[in-house]
């Protein structure tokens, strides 16, 4: 089992951090699955007891100069770690004006990511930093359950407002309770709403617009042809959605969110080579 990539272009390198400092905000600890052509950051809390999930994708092309993976066999050329993603968030920091940084999976003691960031100096010979990120390795009958997770047909799916504008509506909010409703017609409106014995606030946003799911891929059209005036909605906890917006680095190109009434919100921040899904449980 072998890994090892490369990247030189400053570009990719301080986009590729930013990405990695956002799955910080979210997660302690996630699983980071490597093919041969994606990275993937997963965090599957199972959604029945009241956790998260985030599902991020990268192409890794668009990123490393690099790349290069040998998985655990041939028909299976994954390779599957566990990791603190603030640790890796904290060693590319260092490398925020690097010639390049080479990243590669060792076992010396115990399984680590060398993180090696090449500085420019003065002299010829240029100095290097090294960061050991610790990680455990997860064994092939496991990958099962880290699967994309799936969406059951939702009642309403909506583009979100600008994304400051959100964070700055939900970070008043969230001084004056620990949740918050929102809810979303096919009519591009949503509201995010908290209700508690001394307060009722309610923020409208219009004009949103309503996504065009295409009703061929199967699945996820539910809201073709829906109830235009129809209402879908769900109770949150307010830290996670704050926690999603302010660790949002990647600036996204789409936002939307899907709502399985009463049941969950569906976050999809689209970026042209990243894509992130974050799930939150509705509250009983």
């Amino acid at each position: 089992m072998r890994f090892r990539a490369k990247i030189v272009d400053l570009a990719c390198l301080n986009h590729f951090s930013r990405v990695i400092n956002t799955i910080a905000k979210l997660a302690k600890t996630c699983t980071l699955r490597l093919t041969v052509s994606k990275l993937y950051f997963i965090l599957s809390d199972k959604v029945a007891n009241g956790g998260v999930s985030l599902w991020c994708e990268l192409c890794q092309g668009n990123f490393f100069d690099e790349f290069q993976i040998e998985g655990v066999a041939a028909e299976h050329n994954e390779i599957y770690l566990e990791l603190v993603p603030e640790n890796l968030s904290r060693a590319l920091k260092t490398a925020q004006s690097a010639k390049a940084v080479k990243i590669k999976l060792s076992n010396k003691h115990c399984p680590c990511l060398r993180v090696a960031v090449e500085l420019p100096s003065l002299s010829r010979s240029s100095r290097i930093v090294t960061h050991d990120i610790p990680v455990g390795v997860i064994p092939r009958r496991l990958w099962n359950d880290f699967r994309e997770p799936s969406v059951t047909d939702f009642d309403v799916s909506i583009y979100l407002p600008v994304l400051k504008t959100m964070k700055s509506v939900v970070e008043r909010m969230k001084n004056l309770s620990n949740s918050i409703v929102i809810e979303a017609n096919l009519r591009g409106e949503m509201n995010l709403k908290i209700e508690t014995d001394l307060v009722s606030i309610t923020t409208h946003f219009k004009d949103l617009g309503n996504p065009p799911w295409a009703s061929e891929d199967g699945g996820q059209s539910s809201t073709q042809g829906g109830d235009l005036e129809g209402v879908a909605e769900a109770r949150i906890d307010i830290k996670k959605l704050q926690q999603l917006l302010a660790g949002q680095q990647v600036n996204p190109t789409k936002a939307l969110c899907n709502i399985v009434n009463k049941k969950i919100v569906h976050f999809i921040l689209l970026h042209e080579d990243v894509s992130l899904q974050y799930f939150i449980p509705a509250l009983a």
